[in-house]
């Protein structure tokens, strides 16, 4: 009888690791899902009124990028069958909102977007990177994922700058008061 108590306690152990990890890497889908869901429309608020101008390629490319992270996540959460946030409607309308309103401001309050967008998203992905160290065999594809979008990221970041993000009136307010609202739908879509 003594000798079951360790194969025992062993088990429950590795249940509930399990269990975790499921719903840590539930989490990370969702939040990264929800996430390029709203670069997506963000760009696309861009586009919509800078498109024509001499900014429009440097976006659509940044876009582009976008699009396949969004296929991506839409693949994971399918073959993990994870649950989207719920809140991706208002994330979508939040998104176009935020990129056509920081672009009617002008191509370098645009810019100053993407710079307070992408600083929060790299730091997250870092985060995410982390914490799916610690099983690097198990977890080989979302490794593999968030570092090449991470990467990507912090291109669209470094291109803000080049283009003049930080020339942008109230830079450090608007990238702050973004930054705020970015960090709060990570948190949100963590949960719901």
């Amino acid at each position: 009888m003594l000798a079951l108590r360790p194969h025992i306690y062993i088990t429950k152990s590795l249940i509930t690791r399990s269990v975790t990890s499921k719903c840590k890497l539930d989490e990370i889908i969702r939040v990264d899902h929800a996430g390029e869901l709203g670069a997506d429309m963000i760009y696309a608020g861009q586009m919509a009124v800078l498109g024509s101008t001499s900014k429009g390629p440097t976006i659509k490319h940044m876009w582009d990028q976008e699009k396949g992270h969004r296929a991506k996540f839409e693949e994971l959460v399918k073959k993990y069958r994870v649950r989207p946030t719920v809140m991706t409607p208002v994330w979508n309308v939040a998104g176009f909102v935020l990129g056509a309103g920081t672009a009617l401001l002008g191509d370098k309050a645009a810019m100053a977007c993407t710079v307070a967008v992408e600083t929060v998203v790299i730091d997250h992905y870092n985060d995410q990177l982390r914490t799916l160290m610690e099983d690097p065999e198990g977890n080989k594809e979302l490794l593999e994922t968030i570092t090449k979008f991470r990467d990507e990221e912090q291109e669209h970041h470094d291109c803000g700058i080049d283009h003049g993000a930080e020339q942008a009136p109230f830079y450090n307010a608007l990238t702050e008061l973004i930054k705020m609202g970015s960090k709060g739908a990570i948190a949100i879509s963590k949960i719901i």
